[in-house]
């Protein structure tokens, strides 16, 4: 039993421990015999949980900490019921102080020193994945020790994609990357390679965005390196789902359910528009989600009172916005407009289901320094910084707003990327970044559908050659979830 404390509401989670049944290699502990490292299940041989480090890719926030906790308290139960030793099960968050670590290339020299030494596997998981020990054992003992082995459940590309480069644009699905939710595995050796080679050879691209694709490709390395090898045995589909009987991980939930959504009053939306694009990109908002918003201000360089507008005497600048975001911070913080706990900072061509966002923030506890959206990292390999990327909206509690503003954090330039900016305020003040997957920083065509189809997103980016509206009904209203249609039952949470 978990007690967690969220909005001052104390919430008991009771961690029930029937989710798997350890029954696939049918040993009893009379049967099971170990040798040296491995142990003996009838005529099969296989490895012992000590082989495998678990990394659960967990984030600093308390919401998150809990689930990561829940997840290693049930491997923890099946390792007993295996009747072994409890393995190594490493909360990413926690594995340095530094908070790149999600990053993985620059955790893996820790990894490879701190583990490697003793064990043959590294085993990657989310905070949702719900892993069959027994299973997962038999998985890897199917790879010969001693070799670099890179392996998860494959995710490919049907079109080149801006948020991959446009890698692989002549045949986008000839490479495969992992889908984390599924979980992915690192062989030891491989790790220790890695782990030395990203000390003098960086990635080449300072921006991290898509963390499992670019992974791929550094692992991949053009052909020198191994690439993915697809393992029917680790599943995304719903633990308990029929088509997952074989699965050695499946997926315990795919949308944070934390009871009711906070009211529509307490959630503040700021959208940053300019005069040129009033008559174009403010009535798409105003046509789609501006009407689940109970306070919500267009913040623009010129007034107009046919939208409203606020003039927030900042001119435009062709990128970057700093000036203009530090002028909704303080106009927030100040209260005279709102005591709202949450601020919602999104462009005038951000495509959002606020229903959906609001469900999301009663996970977070405002009283808390939180910032919330999708996380892109600079620089991570070298000591950098994590961001909330401000095109699929960023989401900040009213105690992070205040310590970012007393901190005097501000802009170099006016016309500094904001998002970056706060991302480095966010980071100077040891202030997390907290990444949900519901949010996009491009449009749904440059993500998997895959993916896209049982996250029920929450945000999307940019108005190029779509059609804005058409979009927001498919995607982002919630008459007939996309994911549901997929799936044809409703998703649930098992804690």
């Amino acid at each position: 039993i978990y007690l967690y404390t969220v909005n001052n509401r104390l919430i008991k989670y009771k961690v029930c421990f029937c989710l798997l049944e350890i029954k696939t290699c049918n040993c009893t502990g009379s049967v099971r015999k170990r040798l040296g490292t491995h142990v003996r299940c009838g005529n099969k041989i296989l490895m012992s949980l000590r082989e495998v480090v678990f990394v659960i890719q967990s984030q600093k926030n308390s919401y998150h900490t809990l689930r990561a906790e829940q997840r290693r308290a049930h491997l923890f139960h099946q390792a007993q019921l295996l009747k072994q030793g409890l393995p190594d099960v490493v909360f990413l968050h926690e594995l340095s102080e530094y908070g790149g670590n999600w990053g993985i290339l620059p955790a893996l020299p820790l990894l490879a020193e701190g583990y490697c030494w003793s064990s043959s596997w590294i085993f990657f998981l989310e905070e949702e994945t719900i892993v069959d020990l027994d299973r997962l054992l038999q998985v890897l003992s199917r790879f010969t020790s001693g070799r670099e082995w890179f392996l998860g459940r494959a995710l490919y590309d049907k079109e080149a994609t801006i948020i991959h480069h446009y890698a692989f644009s002549e045949e986008p699905s000839a490479f495969s990357y992992p889908d984390f939710t599924a979980g992915w595995a690192l062989s030891c050796p491989l790790v220790k390679r890695l782990a030395d080679y990203v000390k003098y050879e960086p990635p080449k691209s300072d921006f991290t965005i898509d963390l499992k694709h670019e992974i791929a490709l550094y692992i991949w390395e053009e052909g020198r390196g191994p690439a993915l090898i697809n393992v029917r045995e680790f599943c995304s589909e719903l633990h308990g789902s029929p088509n997952t009987n074989h699965c050695a991980s499946a997926v315990n939930t795919y949308i944070p359910s934390c009871g009711n959504p906070v009211k529509k009053e307490e959630l503040f939306v700021a959208v940053k528009t300019c005069q040129k694009f009033h008559r174009d990109r403010v009535p798409v908002v105003k046509k789609t989600w501006a009407k689940d918003a109970a306070l919500l201000e267009y913040y623009s360089d010129a007034a107009d009172p046919a939208i409203p507008t606020v003039d927030l005497r900042v001119p435009n600048t062709e990128r970057g916005h700093c000036a203009k975001t530090f002028s909704i911070l303080r106009r927030f913080a100040s209260g005279g407009v709102t005591r709202a706990p949450w601020l919602l900072i999104v462009d005038d061509d951000t495509l959002i289901s606020l229903p959906r966002l609001r469900k999301l923030l009663r996970c977070y506890n405002p009283g808390e320094p939180v910032c919330v959206g999708e996380r892109y990292g600079y620089g991570l390999s070298q000591g950098g910084y994590s961001y909330v990327t401000g095109g699929g909206g960023m989401v900040f509690s009213r105690e992070a707003v205040q310590r970012m503003l007393s901190s005097g954090c501000g802009c170099y330039s006016p016309d500094a990327p904001d998002d970056m900016v706060l991302g480095m305020c966010l980071n100077t003040l040891g202030i997390p970044v907290t990444h949900s997957p519901q949010f996009h920083q491009a449009r749904p065509d440059d993500y998997s559908k895959q993916l896209l189809l049982r996250q029920s997103p929450v945000s999307f980016h940019k108005h190029w050659n779509i059609n804005p509206v058409a979009v927001y009904q498919r995607w982002l209203m919630d008459t007939e979830e996309p994911f549901q249609q997929l799936f044809g039952r409703k998703h649930r949470q098992e804690l």
